[in-house]
């Protein structure tokens, strides 16, 4: 019984974290930092990172911060005491025939710990190695993006810094707050916001002029704090 409830809670653990991993994707962060943030947080390692800002910058990771947190703790405790109890328990969890005649009962809770790790392992292969994990993302983010379970957003943050100062690109949409206002009008440097360049139309505009006219689809390279360039660029509070 222990190492079917070991791996049941196993199972739901991978795909909390995967699902973390994923939310924190869809709000731009990107996803080999989006799937060591989600760990981070289940496991309560707190790693103290820059990028860690990423994360404690914004609302909306940290409710998925704080969930993952939640579920961390609970099911680690559950992982902790089913290993626990099979390390007491003098049976084999799945009875071997003629494996408890041979090996002495003292040994017994050793075979249940191997079983254990096997387990593991086979989970941790399933879920990071194979097609099986692939499909299971995929359906996933799309579950999450159909039921707005995540407001996605349309930015990438690319350099973090002291400070929550960072670079970000951004694609701009037609609710954005600056659209078809020029770099002047938008007052982004009150915010000390600094625009270094403006993709459009797969050509890109260096150091763009103060009159230039900031239109749907534009792709801004901005330097900044991260959560100015947030709530006056993406709107996204």
């Amino acid at each position: 019984m222990n190492l079917i409830l070991f791996f049941i809670i196993l199972i739901i653990s991978f795909i909390a974290v995967r699902i973390g991993a994923i939310a924190f994707e869809l709000t731009g962060v990107e996803w080999f930092l989006a799937k060591f943030q989600a760990l981070s947080c289940f496991t309560g390692t707190g790693f103290t990172t820059r990028e860690s800002e990423l994360i404690t910058a914004n609302p909306q990771r940290r409710r998925i911060a704080s969930v993952l947190m939640v579920l961390g703790n609970a099911g680690l405790v559950t992982l902790i005491a089913t290993f626990a109890n099979s390390l007491r328990s003098d049976v084999l969890e799945f009875p071997i025939p003629f494996l408890g005649a041979i090996i002495p009962a003292k040994f017994l809770p050793f075979v249940n710990v191997i079983m254990m790790i096997t387990v593991f392992y086979i989970g941790y292969k399933l879920f990071n190695k194979t097609n099986i994990s692939r499909k299971l993302t995929k359906a996933i983010r799309i579950r999450i993006i159909n039921r707005e379970m995540v407001k996605r957003v349309s930015f990438e943050e690319l350099v973090i810094s002291t400070g929550g100062y960072g670079i970000s690109s951004i694609k701009i949409c037609n609710s954005s707050p600056v659209v078809d206002k020029t770099l002047q009008e938008s007052n982004l440097r009150d915010w000390d916001i600094t625009i270094l360049a403006i993709e459009r139309n797969r050509e890109t505009i260096p150091n763009p002029q103060a009159n230039m006219k900031i239109i749907e689809s534009d792709t801004l390279i901005c330097f900044g704090k991260l959560e100015n360039i947030r709530s006056k660029l993406c709107d996204i509070g």
